[in-house]
């Protein structure tokens, strides 16, 4: 297991459940794992507390870009496990592409600013600083003179992501951002790759997808065979990627109470995730 693949499980990036009780994911289904690649900015607080920030400041999009990458290099500065990430999200960039084929380097609202940010600063590239809404703001890499472009013609991107899995935010916000500024988006670096059918939407639009990790059967193994997640955990989450679907409709059928106990926890009444569930008669319910 590689230094990345430790940081994964070390900060909970990578979580996998108890076999008595899986995640409930916010489309209402459950699954045997969870990701929040952010997490390795350091840990799960340092990284809530970065969104915190950029909730608070992200209204201003002109300011923002140079108040992200002073945080962001402080954490670079100070968190080993952070440091670690970055160094090798860069030395694979370098190693995979010609810089002087890049041209700016891109992130999307919100937790791929975690990423982009200080890799444009490191890779000496301009940095665009896209919305949800697909509006996007240009910076130099030391992240001053931010500014609303209109056009980009011509220029290549690379967009760093911390996540891929279905590719729907690039399809929706990212691809058409840079579009709309008359760039192309020709690369997209993401920190874990789901494997659930993103790479291959983004390579069938000509954009060529990298990913350092891949959640597959052989990273659970090396968890397992590491004494990350016991023998019980690492069944279910090899079940659940084989058939993620047929998984869960075996684990429903075994822990009918499941479903009832988790309806009556205060924080699934409040996203509504179980209920979801329940009204769009997943797993047979």
């Amino acid at each position: 297991m590689n230094n990345l693949e430790s940081h994964l499980f070390e900060t909970n990036a990578v979580k996998v459940c108890h076999g008595d009780k899986p995640f409930w994911l916010t489309s209402g289904k459950l699954s045997a794992y969870f990701i929040n690649t952010h997490f390795v900015y350091g840990s799960e607080t340092d990284a809530n507390d970065l969104l915190t920030f950029i909730n608070e400041n992200k209204n201003d999009a002109l300011s923002l870009p140079k108040k992200l990458l002073d945080k962001v290099k402080l954490q670079y500065d100070n968190n080993k496990i952070y440091h670690t990430v970055i160094d090798e999200m860069v030395s694979f960039v370098k190693s995979n592409i010609s810089l002087e084929d890049i041209d700016y380097v891109s992130g999307g609202e919100r937790r791929d600013w975690f990423f982009s940010i200080i890799i444009s600063y490191l890779l000496d590239k301009p940095h665009i600083t896209i919305y949800k809404d697909s509006s996007a703001y240009i910076s130099d890499s030391n992240m001053e003179n931010t500014k609303s472009v209109s056009s980009i013609a011509g220029k290549r991107v690379l967009h760093v992501t911390d996540l891929i899995t279905y590719a729907t935010s690039f399809i929706r916000s990212w691809i058409p951002a840079i579009q709309n500024l008359g760039g192309e988006l020709i690369w997209a670096l993401s920190v874990v790759d789901r494997m659930q059918g993103g790479k291959e939407r983004l390579e069938d639009l000509g954009i060529k997808s990298y990913s350092l990790v891949g959640i597959d059967e052989n990273l659970f193994k090396d968890a397992f065979e590491n004494g990350l997640i016991d023998d019980v955990q690492f069944n279910l989450v090899c079940e659940f990627i084989k058939d993620p679907e047929e998984s869960m409709n075996k684990f429903v059928k075994a822990h009918p109470e499941y479903i009832t106990q988790s309806l009556d926890s205060d924080a699934n009444k409040k996203d509504g995730r179980v209920q979801l569930c329940i009204d769009s008669h997943f797993y047979g319910l």
